[in-house]
């Protein structure tokens, strides 16, 4: 099921944006093989089901520190399409993992390296998170309110958006140039480039003098009338996105304020006057009664629901947006395909669950399967 059915990937086990990446992936059919600690088996006391990014895929547990369990990741390499590694630069190397041994063996290996600050360059050694990529990048500093300052967009910029999503379309990418050339190649995924070139249409206009550089002083950052969130008279919250003129008219026109002689609605100057004489109306409604007013209209409008309530509304329930797996709501599968639809996806694994029968699914015999659990290599949960 799914278009990429018939691509083998293996993963080297992390957090964050590689299991993100391999999910996308296992989402859209590959048949991917997360390679765990033999450290954590039996070591998390957690349910794996509530790691929505685990899901998918089977799980090996094996001893990178033991010749014979470094020899079956190489062989499992042999066998496969894509390689994930979250590693920091040189570690993958350092377990005879690397590139070079890689390719000597798959020469069409595509090979995926995701890291925060990319192979090499100054800092590129050191330790980081999302917020840490972002801030390097201007995304973190233009996000946020005036009042206090920089706010962290969860981890969707740097670990999902431009770590994860930029992985996925370089591997396959690379995958299917390795199809014509016979030759894989490294795909150096940095979280950092990948939240920058996010950032592309915004750069432009701060190159044309179109961006101001202090937080809600800009048409997409919170700074304008017609591009912002308000609060109802039940403390709830309604979006506002009504950029264009002709969706700007007539949401004025619902709310009462057709006849009201606004200034301008591009007129910068007086965004904060416009956003005012907003907030006094919406604040005079529920969110259900704005929802019910102007929900159907081209007014660019949403209620701003908790993930709670997104889960239960009626457009998302009518898509099919989110999906049960093992008792637990999520997000499904994205995008969708006209005629390699994706399956639902399976559930998620515990470190080494499924070390045997994986193993023997791609291609070890019974008694290789034996030696490696007898030696200490790989371990079943």
């Amino acid at each position: 099921m799914g278009p990429l059915a018939g691509v083998k990937v293996v993963e080297f086990a992390g957090i964050g944006p590689g299991p993100f990446c391999c999910m996308l992936l296992s989402d859209m059919g590959a048949d991917v093989i997360r390679l765990d600690r033999v450290a954590n088996v039996g070591a998390d006391p957690n349910e794996p089901k509530y790691n929505n990014l685990l899901r998918g895929r089977k799980n090996i547990a094996l001893d990178l520190k033991n010749p014979d369990g470094v020899e079956a990741a190489l062989k499992l390499c042999d066998r496969a399409d894509i390689l994930i590694e979250g590693f920091r630069p040189g570690v993958m190397e350092r377990l005879g993992l690397g590139p070079d041994t890689i390719f000597a063996r798959n020469p069409k290996m595509v090979y995926g390296r995701m890291t925060g600050w990319g192979q090499d360059g100054p800092i590129a050694h050191t330790a980081g998170h999302d917020i840490n990529y972002i801030a390097l990048t201007g995304a973190l500093h233009a996000i946020g309110t005036k009042e206090n300052g920089p706010t962290p967009p969860l981890n969707l910029i740097g670990d999902f958006g431009g770590g994860a999503l930029y992985m996925a379309m370089g591997a396959l990418a690379a995958y299917i140039e390795a199809q014509k050339s016979g030759k894989g190649q490294v795909v150096d995924t940095s979280m950092v480039e990948g939240a920058a070139s996010l950032m592309s249409s915004a750069y432009g206009a701060l190159a044309s003098g179109a961006f101001k550089e202090e937080r809600e002083s800009n048409r997409l950052d919170g700074g304008c009338h017609h591009y912002a969130t308000y609060e109802t008279s039940d403390g709830e919250h309604i979006a506002i996105g009504a950029n264009e003129p002709q969706f700007y008219k007539l949401m004025l026109e619902t709310v009462g304020l057709g006849d009201a002689n606004l200034p301008a609605q591009a007129d910068r100057d007086n965004w904060l006057q416009n956003k005012e004489t907003l907030a006094a109306v919406f604040k005079t409604k529920t969110r259900e009664e704005w929802t019910a007013l102007m929900e159907q209209k081209d007014v660019c409008y949403a209620p701003v629901l908790r993930m709670s309530e997104s889960m239960a509304h009626p457009h998302n329930v009518h898509r099919g947006t989110f999906v049960e797996v093992d008792g637990v709501k999520q997000p499904g599968p994205a995008p969708r395909f006209e005629r390699t639809a994706s399956a639902i996806p399976s559930g998620c694994a515990y470190a080494g669950e499924n070390t045997k029968d994986a193993l023997a699914d791609w291609g070890f015999g019974a008694g290789d399967i034996d030696s490696l659990l007898t030696s200490g290599a790989a371990k079943q949960r």
